[in-house]
């Protein structure tokens, strides 16, 4: 049976290693998968529950596609497309927080956290993006949706949505209840200042993360200032307690090499933290160096990018107003 996957990523531009570990190298496994079709979306809608910058937005939309494709992604295999070129999204998402219960959003912990304290002047967008979220996901019968630690519970309401909007109508499975596809080695990428702390381009110090547009000098000086410790190199996981910043170097170095923590600890142990960083920055350079020489060829030709989301959002359309015209069929419209 194949499997139909939908995934979204914020147009947030500057893309770093954690957005590539966490979600791009993953998304290009399993375009090459067997019985997969794959619809990855660069979520613009959702990007504007915050203000936003016109033409930095625009900008970030070309330069997430541009990390897409040089990382491997094919707009020949996958769909690919923004979620404002198909209108399906926006009318989905109204029908939809017709079906959601205002109990379920408000037990979302995300809002709550990217709201603060001052929840009265966040956006009504910023309260419904995971309603959006699910129109996102239920207008193309998806199976399966890859998820991090940070939208497990974005995806239980995605599925309480379909069940009850089924419900309603007495229309068995008409919305696919989507599964969580887990990452088996899922990769959550820290800062390189601060083991705590998720690797972020909000963080205003340039040496915390590896930016997809690193050249190879940058790599190295990065590497050589991550932070670390005084204790030698692990011989086993239980050294790794309370050693953040070495964890997380370790789990850079086995998600680029496709191996696991266990054999990367003993492939270092006994040595100095000298030759791992050096090992460590020869491998991102091996990795990332042709994603940035990609990424800043495409740039430089944004008609080919355009053309590329034209035609993917032309696909991912014939799919969506298909589904709007039945969900409104069913709704008596």
């Amino acid at each position: 049976m194949s499997k139909k996957i939908f995934s979204g990523v914020q147009p947030s531009g500057n893309l770093h290693l954690g957005n590539y570990l966490g979600a791009i190298k993953n998304f290009v496994e399993l375009q090459n998968g067997k019985n997969t079709d794959c619809i990855y979306c660069i979520v613009d809608l959702h990007a504007i529950t915050v203000k936003q910058d016109p033409k930095e937005l625009k900008k970030s939309i070309r330069e997430t596609l541009a990390a897409f494709i040089a990382s491997g992604l094919d707009s020949k295999k996958s769909i690919i497309f923004n979620q404002s070129a198909v209108s399906a999204h926006s009318e989905g998402a109204w029908i939809l927080s017709c079906i959601a219960r205002m109990g379920w959003l408000n037990r979302m912990t995300q809002f709550k956290e990217k709201a603060g304290k001052d929840k009265e002047k966040a956006s009504i967008g910023l309260y419904a993006y995971p309603v959006l979220m699910a129109a996102d996901i239920l207008l193309y019968d998806t199976t399966h949706v890859p998820v991090g630690d940070d939208q497990k519970q974005h995806l239980e309401l995605c599925r309480d949505i379909a069940q009850r909007f089924n419900n309603d109508f007495g229309i068995s499975n008409f919305l696919k209840v989507p599964e969580p596809l887990i990452q088996k080695n899922f990769s959550r990428i820290m800062s390189l200042k601060d083991g705590t702390k998720k690797m972020s381009k909000s963080d205003p110090s340039d040496f915390s993360r590896i930016n997809l547009m690193d050249n190879k000098d940058k790599i190295i000086n990065k590497i050589k200032k991550a932070k670390t410790d005084t204790l030698p190199m692990p011989n086993e996981n239980e050294d790794l307690k309370n050693r953040t910043e070495v964890l997380n170097l370790l789990v850079i170095f086995s998600s680029l090499s496709n191996q696991s923590i266990e054999k990367s600890i003993n492939e270092f142990s006994g040595k100095n933290f000298s030759i791992f960083k050096e090992k460590l920055a020869n491998l991102l350079i091996e990795k990332i160096e042709p994603i940035s020489k990609e990424i800043n060829k495409l740039l430089n030709d944004q008609k080919h990018l355009d053309g590329i989301l034209h035609e993917g959002s032309e696909k991912a359309n014939e799919f969506a107003s298909k589904k709007i015209k039945e969900m409104k069929k069913i709704m008596g419209f």
